[in-house]
C-alpha cells in the first residue's frame, strides 16, 4: 500500500475494479485506475466500508503509478499517486491540519532485500561513502488502526482529528476522550502547543468480546446491530460514532509515533536531536508508545528487526501489517526532506498480504477425530500470508450461514501465520444468482451416523463413534486409557501404525492381534510385543463402568460410566433404557441422557459392543442397587498425598464401590480428607476447615464399610 495505516485488512471488492475487460487506450485505462482507487478509498476512509484487501488496492496503485511513469502526460492533480485519499463526511466538523498529515512510501518488497534497498537510497541522498559510519534508524510497528492527531493546548487536549485527505481531517474529540490511554491533561514541562501524531487501533482480544456482544445483541433482536470483519475495521467505526456513548462501549487503544504541530511557550523547553529521543519524551509525558521500537543501525539493523517482528508479528495482541523505518537524526531529516506526497526519510516495509481475494469451488463437509463436522470451502488457488491456499474453514454451520458463504461466491480469505485460513466476507455485488445457502448434512459424510448439534452448542457431531473411521484412532486411544481399558503400551503413535497398516479396523480388531502384526510397527521389540498382547488380555477382565467409559460416549465420563453401572447394574438394561430411565441416574441430565440413548440405538454401535463381547472382554454384574443400600452412600471423600497401602486410583475405584463419592476439592461438604505421605495443600484446608483426615489405617477402615 501507500502509506503505513492505509488499507489494513479489508473485507470485500468493490465494483469500481470488475470491468469486464481492460480498455485498449493508456488515457482510458488511466481513468478506469483512478476511479477504482477513488472508490475504495471512499469507502475506506469516508464509509469506514472497505471494499477490496490492501494486496487488491496495491495492485491498483502501482498499475497508475507504472502507466503515469511511461506516459507522463496522463498524469492530473487529482491522481492518487499525487496525494492521500479521502473526503471528510458532513457529520462531523472540518479540521485543518496545520501541519498536513503526509503519507509515508510503502515498500512492498517483503524481503530483507526491501530493507537493504531504502538504506541504499538513503546513503545515496545523504552522499555518503561506503566507508562512512551506518546510518542510525528508529524501527517501529507499522499498526492496522486509524491514524490520530491529537492537539493539546496549554497542556490540554482540544481537539482530536481523523487524517482525512492529509490536509483536512475530521474533529472526533468526544470519541478519542473515551479513550483510556490518552492523557486529557499534560504535564507543566509540555509545550503551550503540542500535536500529538498516533494510532487507534483496538487490540485483538477486544475485538473478539465487542464481536461476542455484538452476536449476543443480534440474536436478541436488536435492530441496526452487526459484528465487524476485522479490529480496524471495528475501531474505525467507534471513532467515527457521532454517539460518544457508543464509542465508550468499544475498547479502542492508542499508539503515539510522532509529532505535527509544535509551539514552546518560553525558551529552553524540550529539546530533542533524534526522532527516538522525541518518542522517549512522549513516553515521559503520558502517552504509549510500542515497546517494539528500536534503534538500528544500518540495513543490517533494518533487516534483523523485520525479521524479529515477522516472527512475533502473530503472537502481538494487535494487528499489524508491516514495521517502519525512519531515519533518527532529525537534522538528517531536514536534509532529506520530502518528495510531493512522501518524507525521503521514513518507508513502510510490509509483509505478505494476509487477506487475498478468492472464489468458492466446493463446500465440503470434514470429520475430526471427535466427530466434530466442519465445513470447509475449497477455494480456487490464492497466495495468501506467504503460501498457497486452496482450502479454508468456515467453522461449524452457523458461523457459515451468518457469514452466508455459497458455492459460487467471491470472498476474503484470511491466514496470519500458522493460523488455519479462513473466509473473512463474501463480496455480495459478485454473486452469482443461483448460488444457494449452505446447509448441513444431517448424516456422517464417512460413516452414514446421524450427525446432531446439540442444543446451545454450535457444532455437529457424528453419532457413531466407534464406527465411523475419521475417529477410528481418537476411538481407539480412549478405549485403551488407563481409566478405560488400560492397555498399558498402547500409545497413539502405536495406534496410528496400528489403523495405517489396516490392521486395526474396529475395537475387537485389538484382539485378535498376533506377535507376527506388532513385529513391523516401528520401536516394537519382541518384548514390547508380548507386554502389549499381555495387556490386552489383562484387559478383558473389566468392570461395566471402565466399559462404559472406554466407549467413548458423548459426556459420559469416568463418575458418570460408573453411576450408570451402579444404577442399571447391567450392560443390556442401560442399552435399551429410554431416556426418562437415564434421567434417573444420579449426575444424568437431558443432554446426557439423550446422548447415551442416541449411542446405543444405532445398530452399529451395538455390534462393535457385542464384537467386544465375543472378544472376550467380561465384567461382574448384578442387580441394580441403589445407591442408598451401599455402605458409604452420601459420604464425601478427598484423596491428597502418598498412600502406602495402595495408589490412589485403586483407593478411588474402592471408595468409590462402596458409594462414596471421591471429590478433587475440599469443601465443608467433604466428610473425610485421606492424607498420605507429602499431603499438601488439600490436609492444610481441611484442618482449618475441621474435616476429619484420615491415614491408611483409617483409610482401611473406611473401605470396610464402617466409618470412622
Amino acid at each position: 500500500m501507500s502509506h503505513p495505516d492505509l488499507f489494513g485488512d479489508l473485507p470485500s471488492d468493490g465494483p469500481a475494479t470488475q470491468a469486464a475487460a481492460q480498455p485498449e487506450s493508456p488515457a482510458a485505462r488511466a481513468a478506469q485506475l483512478r476511479d477504482s482507487l477513488h472508490h475504495h478509498a471512499h469507502a475506506y476512509y469516508t464509509l469506514d466500508a472497505p471494499e477490496v484487501p490492501d494486496a487488491e488496492y496495491d495492485r491498483l496503485f502501482r498499475a497508475l503509478q507504472a502507466l503515469e511513469s511511461a506516459h507522463p502526460e496522463l498524469l492530473t492533480p487529482d491522481s492518487p499517486t499525487q496525494r492521500v485519499g479521502g473526503q471528510v463526511l458532513d457529520a462531523f466538523a472540518a479540521v485543518q491540519h496545520r501541519v498536513p498529515m503526509l503519507s509515508i512510501r510503502t515498500e512492498t518488497d517483503t524481503e530483507a532485500s526491501g530493507a537493504e534497498a531504502f538504506d541504499t537510497r538513503i546513503r545515496k541522498e545523504l552522499g555518503l561513502a561506503a566507508s562512512e559510519p551506518a546510518v542510525q534508524y528508529v524501527a517501529e510497528l507499522k499498526f492496522d488502526g486509524l491514524a490520530m492527531s491529537l492537539r493539546y493546548e496549554n497542556g490540554v487536549l482540544v481537539q482530536a482529528a481523523t487524517r482525512g485527505d492529509g490536509e483536512t481531517g475530521e474533529e472526533v474529540t468526544a470519541n478519542i476522550r473515551t479513550i483510556g490511554q490518552i492523557p486529557l491533561r499534560l504535564p507543566l514541562d509540555a509545550p503551550a502547543v503540542l500535536e500529538v501524531r498516533g494510532e487507534v487501533y483496538m487490540r485483538r482480544d477486544d475485538f473478539e468480546a465487542l464481536n461476542a456482544r455484538q452476536r449476543q445483541r443480534i440474536a436478541a433482536g436488536t435492530k441496526g446491530e452487526k459484528t465487524f470483519v476485522n479490529p480496524r475495521n471495528a475501531a474505525a467505526g467507534a471513532v467515527r460514532q457521532l454517539d460518544s456513548g457508543i464509542a465508550a462501549e468499544r475498547p479502542l487503544s492508542f499508539f503515539a509515533y510522532g509529532l505535527g504541530d509544535i509551539t514552546q511557550a518560553t525558551e529552553g523547553g524540550p529539546q530533542w536531536t533524534t526522532h527516538f529521543e522525541m518518542l522517549q519524551q512522549l513516553k515521559v509525558w503520558g502517552f504509549p508508545v510500542a515497546e517494539q521500537t528500536s534503534c538500528v543501525n544500518g540495513s543490517a539493523g533494518l533487516v534483523a528487526f523485520h525479521q524479529r517482528m515477522a516472527a512475533e508479528r502473530d503472537a502481538l495482541p494487535y494487528d499489524i501489517d508491516g514495521v517502519v523505518y525512519k531515519v533518527n537524526d532529525l537534522a538528517l531529516q531536514a536534509r532529506l526532506g520530502f518528495v510531493t506526497r512522501e518524507p525521503r526519510w521514513a518507508v513502510a516495509h510490509k509483509y505478505p498480504a494476509q487477506e487475498e481475494m478468492t472464489t468458492v469451488q466446493a463446500i465440503d463437509v470434514q470429520v475430526g477425530r471427535t466427530g466434530k463436522l466442519t465445513p470447509v470451502a475449497k477455494l480456487a488457488p490464492v497466495f495468501v500470508g506467504g503460501v498457497t491456499v486452496t482450502n479454508a474453514t468456515l467453522h461449524n454451520e452457523l458461523e457459515a450461514r451468518r457469514k452466508d458463504v455459497r458455492v459460487g461466491d467471491t470472498v476474503i480469505v484470511r491466514r496470519a501465520g500458522d493460523v488455519i485460513p479462513e473466509v473473512v466476507s463474501v463480496v455480495l455485488d459478485k454473486r452469482p444468482p443461483e448460488a444457494v445457502p449452505f446447509t448441513m448434512m444431517t448424516h456422517c459424510p464417512v460413516c452414514g451416523s446421524l450427525a446432531e448439534r446439540e442444543e446451545g452448542e454450535a457444532d455437529h457431531r457424528c453419532t457413531g463413534g466407534l464406527f465411523c473411521s475419521a475417529q477410528r484412532k481418537q476411538a481407539i486411544w480412549h478405549f485403551a486409557h488407563r481409566r478405560a481399558m488400560d492397555i498399558e503400551g498402547l500409545g497413539d503413535k502405536l495406534v496410528d501404525q496400528l489403523v495405517d497398516s489396516g490392521q486395526v479396523h474396529t475395537l475387537a480388531d485389538l484382539y485378535r492381534l498376533q506377535q507376527a502384526d506388532l513385529a513391523n510397527m516401528d520401536r516394537m521389540a519382541d518384548k514390547s510385543a508380548v507386554n502389549l498382547l499381555e495387556a490386552l488380555e489383562k484387559s478383558k477382565q473389566t468392570t461395566l463402568g471402565r466399559f462404559l467409559f472406554s466407549l467413548g460416549i458423548r459426556h459420559v465420563g469416568e463418575a458418570t460410566a460408573k453411576e450408570l453401572a451402579r444404577h442399571f447394574g447391567q450392560l443390556d438394561a442401560i442399552m435399551v433404557a429410554s431416556e426418562d430411565a437415564l434421567l434417573q441416574v444420579a449426575d444424568v441430565g437431558p443432554v446426557v441422557a439423550h446422548s447415551i440413548h442416541t449411542f446405543f440405538a444405532q445398530a452399529h454401535n451395538r455390534d462393535v459392543v457385542q464384537a467386544l463381547r465375543d472378544a472376550g472382554i467380561t465384567w461382574a454384574e448384578g442387580d441394580a442397587l441403589a445407591p442408598t443400600d451401599m455402605p458409604l452412600a452420601g459420604i464425601t471423600v478427598v484423596l491428597t498425598g502418598t498412600l502406602q497401602s495402595m495408589g490412589r486410583d485403586e483407593a478411588k475405584e474402592k471408595l468409590e464401590a462402596l458409594g462414596a463419592k471421591v471429590a478433587g476439592s475440599v469443601s465443608k461438604k467433604t466428610h473425610y480428607v485421606v492424607a498420605g505421605a507429602e499431603a499438601g495443600s488439600k490436609l492444610d484446608k481441611a484442618q482449618a476447615l475441621g474435616v476429619p483426615v484420615l491415614d491408611d489405617a483409617g483409610l482401611a477402615l473406611l473401605l470396610t464399610g464402617e466409618k470412622p
